[in-house]
């Protein structure tokens, strides 16, 4: 039994970094991987590509070297079982006449949710749940926020000097870090849903927020919180706003006239509560998680400024953190810091990085990206 569930393990491992290559694939999809195994030795694998492709047990079966009749299907989510883009996975398993499925865990989503292990159990199928589960709830944590709190993964970036400051206190910050640090930061924008910036910024940087480097996966809704909607027409957000999707988030006060005008550059503009407890620009950042959850979104970057990460952080709405540290000295009591909302009262309170997060080199600097379990 112990070599058994050794095998398995392997080939569900064998499973999941397929899964992984389909990480930023537009859409809000699971990362899924699977393996065809028969005589012990791996015949045919594949795995979710892109949004409205083929799912993994169909390219898998798709490459198997020979007839998959009676082979064991490892699988990373539980199979499909209805019309959607394509045909249920169900099907294409039961009609490839495999002996057995091996899925590392359920599918939460309302449309799955169990029944595809049902329909593969009653056509005599042998289904085994539970192999590294916890190494596919990982991979897949997004997706699975969304499905079951319909609020998407929210990451905060930021760009620090070692003492930790994001600009001088002349909020001069071109530039904290080196082209390759950037560049990297800049190609991460094309894996995202949408990039949340604060009105501050935007008037005060005129950033693009775009990913300009590479081939990007997905293409970034730039999500502006901006209570009174005091967004210059000149900056470059508003006037590319009809090439590149631009949401305003304000408050329902917000002057019609300067709605009506943004929404002529093609931007959306979408009026949200102000919350007086823990308000960022005076937008409720909860409200805006749940208008992006509504919409699909399953991964949004948080870029700043201090202000709004602070508000991100102090209200526990971060699941990670990726931060880019140069070999720099600021100083300065002035100067910019990344967190600049109330913070935490006590060392107790604050979040601690997980034991096993380690600084890569990147550039003449560092990376930090870690989960905030």
């Amino acid at each position: 039994m112990g070599a058994a569930r050794t095998d398995d393990e392997r080939f569900m491992r064998r499973a999941l970094q397929l899964a992984a290559r389909g990480q930023g694939s537009v859409e809000p999809n699971p990362m899924v991987g699977c393996v065809i195994v028969r005589g012990g030795k791996v015949v045919g694998k594949g795995y979710h590509r892109r949004f409205g492709g083929a799912h993994a047990e169909v390219e898998a079966l798709r490459d198997c070297r020979g007839r998959p009749r009676g082979a064991t299907v490892y699988v990373t989510l539980e199979p499909c079982c209805f019309h959607g883009k394509t045909p249920p996975c169900t099907d294409a398993l039961l009609a490839a006449g495999v002996k057995r499925v091996v899925t590392a865990m359920g599918d939460p989503h309302p449309r799955v949710s169990a029944r595809g292990i049902r329909t593969l159990r009653g056509a005599g199928i042998q289904v085994d749940v539970g192999v590294l589960a916890g190494e596919a709830a990982r991979l897949n944590a997004p997706y699975l926020k969304l499905v079951r709190q319909k609020l998407p993964w929210v990451i905060l970036k930021w760009a620090q000097s070692l003492d930790g400051k994001l600009a001088t206190h002349t909020g001069d910050a071109r530039w904290v870090t080196d082209e390759q640090m950037r560049a990297h930061a800049n190609r991460r924008r094309g894996r995202l849903d949408a990039i949340i910036v604060g009105s501050e910024t935007v008037r005060r940087d005129d950033p693009l927020l775009t990913c300009r480097v590479g081939r990007p996966r997905r293409r970034a809704t730039r999500i502006v919180l901006d209570t009174d909607l005091t967004t210059p027409p000149s900056r470059r957000v508003v006037k590319t706003a009809a090439e590149v999707p631009t949401w305003f988030f304000c408050s329902t006060r917000a002057p019609r006239g300067r709605a009506d005008a943004l929404g002529k550059a093609g931007c959306l503009v979408h009026r949200v509560p102000v919350d007086r407890t823990g308000a960022v620009d005076g937008v409720s950042l909860r409200a805006v998680l749940d208008v992006l959850g509504e919409h699909q979104m399953t991964n949004v970057l948080v870029e700043g400024g201090g202000r709004v990460l602070g508000g991100f952080f102090d209200q526990r709405l971060a699941d990670e953190v990726h931060i880019y540290m140069a070999p720099l000295l600021v100083g300065g009591v002035a100067a910019v810091n990344a967190l600049n909302g109330r913070g935490v009262r006590t060392m107790a309170e604050a979040l601690r990085l997980p034991a096993a997060t380690r600084p890569r080199r990147l550039g003449a600097g560092w990376l930090i990206a870690a989960r905030l379990d």
